[in-house]
């Protein structure tokens, strides 16, 4: 079976807001079959990471914090935005761990890559897992954010996972991976 996935051809691209937080681009592209799609949007957003923290003592670290698109509280990984002055997205992922939730150190490696949505998002999200972190300091939250600490059980993330308790889905894939791969069913 011959497969054809080619590239669109970029026309031209404007950009219709362009904000720290949201930068909305306009391609007009053409697809290989020579059709054209005047209006394609596409969203540019830095790198994200987020990270499966497991406590020396088989604890997973979560944070649990509104949010306001959905407009409900929800549990969810340790998770930010790769800074330009971080030299990688480890480094950013053990920022994010320390500044939300006061844990570090451990063993950590990266685990998987995913996207958004890779039909509309420029960015990917690198998701690591760190074990054996402890507490080292309080939290060190920025002005916008609001959120408590909480030490889960395997039990408790899976009784969440199977709940539809955590909606961000760049959280739950690799959770889920991470119990699948460890045979914790």
């Amino acid at each position: 079976m011959e497969e054809k996935n080619e590239k669109w051809k970029v026309i031209s691209s404007e950009y219709l807001h362009n904000e720290p937080w949201l930068t909305v681009r306009k391609d007009h592209v053409i697809l290989p079959n020579g059709n054209h799609i005047p209006a394609y949007y596409i969203l540019e957003y830095p790198e994200w990471v987020n990270v499966i923290a497991i406590t020396r003592e088989g604890h997973f670290v979560f944070i649990r914090q509104y949010r306001h698109g959905i407009q409900e509280v929800s549990y969810e990984l340790c998770a930010g935005v790769c800074e330009k002055e971080d030299a990688s997205p480890l480094i950013s992922a053990q920022r994010e761990l320390l500044e939300e939730t006061g844990y570090g150190n451990g063993t950590w490696k990266e685990y998987m890559v995913l996207s958004p949505n890779p039909s509309t998002h420029t960015n990917l999200t690198h998701c690591f897992i760190a074990t054996d972190v402890e507490r080292l300091s309080d939290q060190h939250l920025e002005a916008t954010e609001d959120l408590s600490v909480h030490l889960l059980t395997l039990q408790q993330v899976k009784d969440l996972l199977q709940g539809d308790a955590i909606k961000q889905a760049l959280m739950a894939a690799p959770l889920w991976k991470y119990i699948a791969e460890n045979k914790l069913f």
